[in-house]
Order: structure tokens, then C-alpha cells, then sequence
């Protein structure tokens, strides 16, 4: 496991020079000369704020993780965030970005449309994400959404699977930059549609796998969400009861089946657990945690560990 850095929540420096989103920030005014000080004035400390804890990631688990507050534009936490990892579902608001980009933004959603996108978006439809992925191009929406958005790990999947889209890889990083080219930068209309599928979110996917873990477990509303998991077959041990949205076809189970194959670094041999978003009013704060877990970890003990980093990495939020 590598070590995750501990970071101060002021002053913390740039997530990457140069990324784009989460770019530099501005440079501080120049110092006013110093007033003269009798001998009997003790000179008043500025004020400091305590360090940030980096959360304690569970031995056999893998994370890359960032906390950004969009209200004082600074990373509030981060550690191992160019990690790569297979997407899962997280991929699909790439797909929903990339449906937006290609319509002018007057232009309605057509219903047959609308009918895929938000059971995609709010119960991980994965039929729905399947005829999406088609219909643009496969691997193009990646490569179209890496210029758009300016994301610098985030692949296609690997060429030989190129239906696969849960094999995108992804890192903590771009998710974050992808969630605040969402919040500030798309268009208002993709947004809006977006969002509001995101703050809708179901307890149950489509294909009866709990989505409840990690920041809908360890936050409070409002929250809005998107999910990955993979590797944990095709159908819950433990199916979920709650509401969810009706799909585009009966559940279609976990995505494409989990097939180890020659890619970039996806993690593959291990089961994958997402959890990304927002949280806070006004989305304030994006949280992005990306894990693999360890072989053969049923879905239930990865929500567990899941659920306890987003709570850890939360509370850096104050």
C-alpha cells in the first residue's frame, strides 16, 4: 500500500500545476512594510488550522481518493489520485457529458432518450449504458471527453474489448476534474439534467446491487452520486429491496462480465467499489473515492470499507 500524504486544509497547494480545473492559484498580494512595534508588544500569531488526517486505508485495499471544496476553490485532501483503475460505472457520465456535447444546448431530450439516460444515471442502468456507449462511437466518447475536459489518465478500453466501457480507466483525479467541468463549465442544460439524476440517485441499481455505500452511507444530504462496482458477479448475494428506476430492459446484470485482459493499469484480478459525487449545499464539496479491494471480497464487506474511507475523508471537510 503506498503512503497518502497529509495535507493542510489552508493553504494546500495546487492538486497539479497546470491541470486546467484544478490549476494554480492566484499569487498572493505583495506584504505592506511592517508598523514599528514598542518593546512591549508581543507580536500576535496568525492563526492556523489543524492539519488534515489522511484516512487509514484497509490492508488489502487500494485507493486514490480527492476532496475538493468548490466554495474556497482548494484540495482539501488527496492521496494516490493518478491511480488508475477501471471505471465501472463512473464512465457513465462521461457518456451523459458526452450525449449533451454533441446536441445543441436549446435542444430538448428526446423522450426515447431521456428514457436511457436516467435510469444510466440514477439506478446504473447498464443496457441503457450499452446503447449509449454504441451510439457514440465506443472508445470516441473517451478520447472526445479527454479533450473536452482537459483529463490526463483517463483511457478507452483496452482495444480488443472495445464494447467493454466499465474498462475505461480512470484516476481520482480526472473524476474530480470531470465533476467540476460538470458543476461549472458544461452547459446549463446538461447540467441541470445531469445533476438532477445525480441527486436522485436510487438505493437499488438496476441490477440489484445496492448503491447505498460510501457517501450516501457516510454523509449527510444533500449528496448527489454516481457508483462503480465490478467483479462481484453478475447478481448480489444479498439483492436490494429498495426503489430504483425502471431500466431500459429487465436487469442486465453487473455490465460487461469481468475478463481480465492485456490494458493499461485497470486493476484487474480485483473486484472494484466506486463512490463519487458531491455533497453539501450547493454541491460544495466533490468527493471522489476510487478502490480495488482485495480478491474474492464479497460486495458487502467492500461497501463496508468503502463507506468507512468516505466518512473518513469527509470529516476533512469539517
Amino acid at each position: 500500500m503506498r503512503s497518502f500524504r497529509l495535507l493542510v486544509a489552508a493553504g494546500v497547494a495546487p492538486l497539479l500545476a497546470g491541470c486546467g480545473m484544478l490549476g494554480p492559484a492566484s499569487a498572493p498580494p505583495a506584504a505592506e512594510p511592517a508598523a514599528p512595534t514598542s518593546a512591549s508588544a508581543a507580536p500576535t500569531p496568525a492563526p492556523t488550522r489543524p492539519a488534515v488526517r489522511a484516512p487509514r486505508v484497509p490492508a488489502g485495499v487500494t485507493a486514490g481518493y480527492v476532496l475538493y471544496d468548490r466554495q474556497t476553490r482548494r484540495v482539501v485532501l488527496r492521496g494516490n489520485e493518478r491511480r488508475t483503475m477501471r471505471s465501472a460505472s463512473v464512465v457513465k457520465v462521461l457518456i451523459a457529458l458526452d450525449y449533451f456535447a454533441a446536441r445543441p444546448a436549446s435542444a430538448p431530450v428526446p423522450a426515447a432518450d431521456a428514457a436511457m439516460l436516467r435510469p444510466m444515471l440514477r439506478s446504473s442502468d447498464d443496457r441503457a449504458a450499452t446503447l449509449l456507449w454504441r451510439r457514440g462511437g465506443q472508445g470516441a466518447i473517451i478520447g472526445r471527453m479527454r479533450a473536452r475536459i482537459g483529463l490526463t489518465d483517463t483511457a478507452p478500453p483496452p482495444a480488443d474489448k472495445p464494447g467493454f466501457w466499465g474498462y475505461t480507466a480512470i484516476s481520482a483525479l480526472d473524476i474530480a476534474r470531470t465533476y467540476r467541468y460538470l458543476l461549472e463549465r458544461a452547459p446549463r442544460p446538461a447540467r441541470t439534467f445531469i445533476m438532477t439524476q445525480l441527486h436522485q440517485a436510487t438505493q437499488c441499481g438496476v441490477d440489484r446491487f445496492d448503491q447505498y455505500f460510501g457517501v450516501p452511507r457516510a454523509l449527510p444530504r444533500p449528496w448527489a452520486v454516481k457508483q462503480g462496482w465490478s467483479g462481484f458477479g453478475d447478481v448480489p448475494a444479498v439483492p436490494c429491496t429498495g426503489p430504483r428506476a425502471p431500466g431500459v430492459s429487465p436487469a442486465a446484470g453487473g455490465g460487461p462480465a469481468f475478463h481480465p485482459v492485456a490494458a493499461p493499469d485497470l486493476g484487474l484480478g480485483r473486484p472494484v467499489l466506486h463512490t463519487t459525487g458531491t455533497f453539501g449545499q450547493g454541491d460544495r464539496y466533490v468527493l471522489v473515492l476510487l478502490t480495488l479491494q482485495p480478491a474474492g471480497s464479497p460486495f458487502q464487506a467492500a461497501a463496508t470499507r468503502v463507506t468507512g474511507l468516505a466518512r473518513q475523508i469527509g470529516r476533512a471537510a469539517g
